[in-house]
């Protein structure tokens, strides 16, 4: 199953793979609520990425798959994130979702949904099945509540839906304090560790993951503010 590191870019290692697992040597970065790629503009358009599913549905296409993983992986994460999973969870949630992307391509049907659309459900599937295990259960029955909120996702076009997150993210971020601003900016925009952040700042670790909390969630709660 693919691995998840702290880079500052994110790297395809060219090693074997395993069918059945998924490809190997995928490297993600601690992945941003807004990706490098967006703020450069270079987001793959929807025909783009359909014909790069299609090369791992009919032909294993590993690079195709890496392209996918690349552009996916980052708005996966964020968007479990946002819904109140916590970093680790969620970065291995990612994980399971392109791992399930990768072994059951084949089963798409793009009739039936878009492709966007069915990855963000195999995360949001996989998710619940994560708060539903019996050391979670105290929090399944909110984020069962949560669950029935109609997902903006379904039939939006993925360059739109890209740039609207960015602008609410961006909206969202104006609107916090500058401290918490500024620590959101060194953990997800500038991707340091909060190791590096506490040192920089001359605060505790304990002080700096309490903060970075506390600053998600006050993001989170502006952004369900900002959905329209």
């Amino acid at each position: 199953m693919p691995r998840a590191t702290r880079k500052n870019r994110m790297r395809i290692a060219p090693q074997s793979e395993n069918a059945a697992s998924g490809p190997a040597g995928l490297r993600a970065p601690w992945l941003s609520i807004v990706t490098k790629e967006e703020r450069r503009g270079s987001v793959p358009t929807p025909e783009e990425l359909n014909a790069l599913f299609r090369a791992v549905a009919l032909a294993g296409d590993r690079q195709a798959f890496a392209a996918l993983f690349k552009h996916f992986a980052p708005r996966v994460k964020a968007y479990l994130m946002l819904r109140g999973t916590g970093e680790a969870v969620a970065e291995e949630l990612t994980q399971e979702t392109m791992v399930t992307l990768w072994r059951k391509a084949a089963l798409f049907d793009p009739e039936r949904a878009g492709l966007s659309t069915w990855i963000f459900a195999i995360a949001r599937n996989l998710r619940v099945d994560h708060l539903r295990r019996p050391a979670n259960r105290a929090v399944a029955d909110e984020d069962d509540q949560a669950s029935q909120i109609p997902d903006p996702l379904p039939g939006l076009d993925e360059q739109v839906l890209a740039r609207q997150r960015e602008s609410r993210v961006r909206v969202a971020m104006s609107r916090l304090s500058q401290d918490q601003a500024h620590i959101l900016r060194l953990s997800f925009f500038e991707e340091h560790p909060h190791a590096r952040i506490a040192e920089e700042l001359g605060l505790p670790l304990g002080t700096v993951k309490s903060r970075v909390r506390l600053a998600v969630n006050h993001l989170r709660r502006l952004l369900e503010g900002l959905e329209p």
